[in-house]
């Protein structure tokens, strides 16, 4: 075996060993979550931390924990499909007229709804506040609720969701566009019938980032709801606070809240990198 053989099997080998080193690391968190769920309380101190759970299992930490969190559960789920459907198309349509049509003054309009992705969300609590109580519909304000909360995510996700759409769609081809146009197909027709249709990688991408977002946010769930209306990420955090923690009921929880977005990326994860890349390359 020849030195540049030799160095090169050292290069690997100490690649490998670094790739497992963090992966170790980075999954002690969740190997500390998993075996304090299954723990009883009794269990649960500081002294046997890292030990494994005595069996039985304790299976009753998950069902306390879908009870407490139950409708907390239900509201992220409302919050996080109708905020995610509603800035995923959007996106997908001002991404399609900012790619595809000449409109006056889009030059300007496009990097103006880029600014709000850099918009800090602590600094818009006290005006959005205002804003959202003195809206009423059906003599109810938005502030409060999911429905004010779901008109939060999809003002703030409209930037992100429009410039990955418009980078999707500038490499759908100019001809095939003018070729439906010329068989008498309008703006709507060519969006359903020709860009729709072609969306699906950009969708993958936008509908992974806005869930994975929506779904984890705390700032705006705690400032902007009220109790009831609260998502999972609230009452989590409250129950891990304070002198007496139930930690297995917490890491129950917090096990029940990373399942949802956890899944998604399992279900669409393969399609997320070919989805982002998608119109970045030419040719």
């Amino acid at each position: 075996m020849d030195s540049y053989q030799m160095r090169r099997l050292f290069s690997r080998a100490l690649i490998y060993t670094s790739l497992i080193l963090l992966s170790v690391v980075f999954l002690v968190p969740v190997y500390m979550t998993a075996i304090t769920a299954l723990k009883s309380r009794e269990q649960t101190d500081l002294a046997n931390a890292w030990e494994l759970p005595d069996l039985p299992l304790e299976i009753a930490n998950f069902e306390r924990a879908l009870d407490v969190f139950g409708p907390s559960l239900g509201n992220s789920f409302t919050l996080v499909i109708a905020a995610t459907v509603l800035s995923s198309l959007l996106g997908s349509m001002n991404g399609y007229v900012l790619s595809k049509w000449r409109i006056p003054g889009e030059r300007l309009l496009f990097p103006l709804m880029l600014f709000g992705m850099f918009l800090p969300y602590q600094a818009i609590l006290i005006p959005l506040f205002d804003f959202m109580s003195s809206i009423e519909i059906g003599g109810r304000t938005l502030y409060g609720g999911i429905p004010g909360l779901v008109f939060i995510h999809v003002v703030y996700g409209i930037p992100i969701t429009t410039l990955i759409f418009r980078n999707f769609y500038v490499e759908i081809p100019d001809e095939m566009l003018e070729a439906a146009a010329i068989d008498g197909a309008g703006f709507w027709r060519l969006y359903l019938l020709v860009v729709f249709p072609l969306s699906l990688p950009g969708f993958v991408v936008v509908i992974i980032w806005q869930f994975t977002q929506i779904w984890n946010d705390f700032l705006f769930a705690i400032f902007m709801t009220t109790e009831g209306n609260q998502p999972i990420t609230v009452p989590l955090a409250e129950l891990s606070g304070g002198e007496a923690v139930d930690y297995g009921l917490t890491m129950a929880g917090a096990i029940l809240a990373a399942l949802p977005p956890l899944l998604v990326y399992i279900l669409m994860g393969r399609y997320f990198i070919r989805g982002l890349l998608a119109g970045s390359v030419k040719g």
